[in-house]
């Protein structure tokens, strides 16, 4: 549809003031203590927790049992004390904190809790959090205020699962979650209601006056859904946003101008290129070794990312416990391995320069989001890298819509990463059970070391059995290569100078209008 005039988000800031203007009727947009209008590049599908909004705390509308402070560290939410956990580690018990309100004035209890975590259960229900519950093998409330998970299994990342937002059941029971209008326009306990929602434009959240931490700092948020790097850049210079999130070399444009502060977060966020099991060429392991050697690594960290990121080797954080240092690589190119590599395999350069065997060309598509200029910027860095040994790639851009029925036989720049367990997101993304279920194990990788590693490191409680679980998984991975991993990123946001009370924390992939900086903006306030 098309763009609404740009003085839109002023009358968004407007209406938003009106709605609050009981509770602080000094504050004007864009100044004091008003609105905050800020500028992300991805939209949510829905805001509802059981079909996977925010399910990693951070999400505005509503709180966990528990929540991760500046340091990624458990600490209480809607539990009044972190929740405790039995000797044999499959009985974890959650007392909830009194007087917590929905936004609609119902208090929360127990059975919230219980009908939130069974909807996700649920079969008939659309939720692809299922598998992340694998362990849980029931959730009652044996009163109002306490709530009681069975485990079928010792999970030892189990509290970090209680991130997931509440969602009251009497607003949901009996509904079909999958198309309730619950999912446009919820009900939760968090520090910000919802007061509208334009698919594709913005989401206008105002400020919960009851919020049990404590009314947000701010009359409320609005916003902004710019998929395109460029014009959200423009759009930020004339002046339109408080913050918004930037690629690494747009943003550094911020950096001399008046009024504006660039914010770098540290991530867990990686950038690569998944390769489809099913392709011809990519299938073949050699190809794929080939290409892991082939890249420059340091070159895009410096030429794509202005500095704002490392290369990456793995899908476990440099940062995490579980990173296992034998899997890093070289940052600057081996051609010579590259080359060696595929000559031992039968890939014999052709009269073009690019290689053959037995009959089919080393040639092969590489898929981004045309609107992600990052992305783009990497496919080109990673073409002109694979033809120096003789591999041909056509980088297109498209739209998701014309990339997902092609992900099974062509590669893909992909983005994942967390910071929190090295069960979240990985499980997904690499174990069979996974492969060809859409954004999960798209190109289809199989291998039994790497399934066996991921059950075992989700199903061992001692942490050193886990570490040894998860250095076999990263290592396996290394020697199939269904990814080329390239970097991890920085995150980078613009801010105004006036705007006050950011707090940085190291951030997973995600972070549109959850898990981001945006994680305390309830505590932001704007200096006039």
């Amino acid at each position: 549809m098309p763009r609404p005039p740009r003085l839109g988000l002023a009358v968004s800031a407007a209406v938003l003031l009106a709605l609050t203007a009981c509770s602080a009727p000094t504050a004007n947009p864009g100044t004091g203590n008003g609105p905050l209008v800020v500028a992300t590049a991805g939209e949510p599908d829905t805001l509802n927790p059981v079909l996977n909004y925010g399910v990693d705390g951070g999400s505005l509308i509503f709180d966990g049992l528990v929540a991760r402070d500046e340091r990624n560290q458990l600490v209480p939410a809607l539990a009044e004390e972190l929740p405790s956990v039995s000797p044999d580690g499959q009985t974890v018990t959650a007392r909830l904190r009194p007087d917590v309100l929905f936004h609609d004035g119902t208090p929360l209890t127990a059975q919230d809790v219980v009908f939130t975590y069974r909807a996700v259960l649920d079969e008939k229900v659309d939720s692809t959090l299922r598998s992340d519950l694998d362990m849980l093998a029931s959730v009652d409330a044996p009163d109002e205020a306490t709530v009681v998970f069975t485990l079928r299994y010792a999970y030892a990342p189990f509290l970090q699962r209680l991130t997931l937002g509440i969602v009251p059941a009497g607003a949901l029971a009996g509904q079909d979650i999958n198309k309730a209008p619950f999912n446009r326009q919820p009900i939760g306990t968090g520090p910000y209601r919802v007061a509208s929602w334009t698919p594709g434009d913005r989401l206008v959240l105002a400020a919960n006056d009851r919020y049990w931490a404590g009314r947000p700092a701010n009359n409320g948020v609005v916003v902004a859904f710019v998929p395109d790097d460029n014009v959200r850049a423009q759009r930020t210079r004339a002046g339109e946003f408080d913050a918004a999130e930037l690629p690494p070399k747009l943003a550094t444009g911020f950096d001399a101008q008046p009024g504006y502060r660039v914010h770098r977060a540290p991530t867990a966020d990686y950038r690569g290129v998944m390769l489809p099991m099913g392709n011809p060429v990519t299938g073949d392991v050699a190809v794929r070794r080939a290409l892991h050697a082939a890249v420059d690594r340091a070159a895009m960290v410096d030429g794509v990312l202005g500095g704002a990121g490392e290369p990456a080797y793995g899908p476990v954080p440099p940062s995490s416990e579980f990173a296992d240092p034998a899997v890093a690589g070289t940052p600057t190119a081996d051609p010579a391995t590259a080359t060696a590599t595929l000559d031992a395999a039968g890939w014999r350069p052709g009269p073009d320069g690019i290689r053959v065997k037995d009959g089919t060309r080393a040639a092969f598509s590489l898929m981004y989001p045309a609107a992600d200029s990052l992305r783009k910027e990497l496919a080109l860095a990673v073409t002109a890298d694979a033809k120096k040994i003789g591999i041909a790639i056509t980088p297109e851009g498209l739209t998701w819509d014309a990339i997902t029925p092609r992900m099974k036989s062509d590669a893909l720049i992909m983005g994942y990463g967390t910071p929190y367990d090295p069960d979240f997101v990985s499980y997904k993304l690499f174990h069979s059970d996974f492969a060809g279920q859409g954004f999960f194990n798209p190109g289809s990788y199989a291998s039994q070391v790497t399934d066996r590693a991921l059950r075992d490191g989700r199903a061992e409680a001692d942490p050193a059995r886990r570490r040894a679980a998860y250095a076999t998984f990263q290592q396996q991975l290394a020697t199939d290569v269904p990814w080329v991993f390239l970097t991890y990123l920085e995150h980078t946001y613009v801010l105004r100078d006036s705007v006050d009370g950011v707090v940085a924390r190291v951030e997973p992939h995600e972070h549109d209008v959850a898990n981001s900086i945006w994680w305390n903006i309830h505590t932001w306030t704007r200096r006039s």
